[in-house]
């Protein structure tokens, strides 16, 4: 008897000890792609598909980060209040510019290249979307925020040497500075984005 409880309490601790298994950051995309894939050249309506795509980007994008990242030095003048609104606006804003740009294709083929270690908290994962008869070859590179090895989560798109959190960055920094620092246009920038 005490030999089994001895047994079973070795097993409980290794579980404890034995560290959870590390997604690689180019199967993390690779089952991203596999699943937008599979939504996107559904016949399912595009309100239906919209949801869905949504949800892949709620588990494996880091929305928050992302979007603090795009309010530059603003952030740091953000009270409570004003921190909370920014993130569900961005975390809108973001899911809504995200799904109607992946909605319009049918069914995109999109092949991994290479995994490149940045250093322990970033892993850049490059990509090619293939060509088709509407759309020519697009490089696309995935900055994966790795500093938790079990829950990869993307911070960024790079589209052929440009990225994206960088493009929003400058355009939030440009919307605050031509209305004198006030983050509140900002804030009805998103709005109306929104409710487009």
């Amino acid at each position: 008897m005490f030999k089994t409880k001895f047994s079973f309490l070795i097993i409980i601790i290794s579980l404890f000890i034995i560290p959870l298994k590390a997604k690689e950051p180019s199967k993390l995309i690779s089952e991203i792609v596999n699943e937008a894939s599979i939504i996107l050249s559904s016949s399912d309506p595009v309100e239906s598909k919209i949801i869905k795509l949504n949800n892949i980007a709620e588990k494996n994008v880091d929305i928050n980060g992302i979007g603090m990242y795009t309010l530059g030095k603003y952030r740091k003048n953000l009270n409570e209040d004003q921190k909370i609104k920014y993130k569900k606006l961005f975390k809108s804003y973001f899911l809504k510019s995200f799904s109607s740009r992946l909605v319009d294709y049918s069914d995109p083929k999109i092949s991994i290249v290479s995994e490149k270690k940045l250093n322990e908290k970033y892993t850049i994962v490059s990509t090619i979307l293939e060509e088709t008869s509407k759309n020519p070859e697009i490089k696309i590179d995935w900055r994966i925020y790795t500093k938790n090895p079990e829950r990869p989560l993307i911070r960024d798109l790079i589209v052929e040497g440009l990225s994206l959190a960088r493009t929003q960055k400058e355009e939030f920094k440009s919307i605050i500075q031509n209305n004198e620092g006030n983050i509140n246009y900002l804030f009805k920038s998103l709005e109306e984005f929104i409710i487009k």
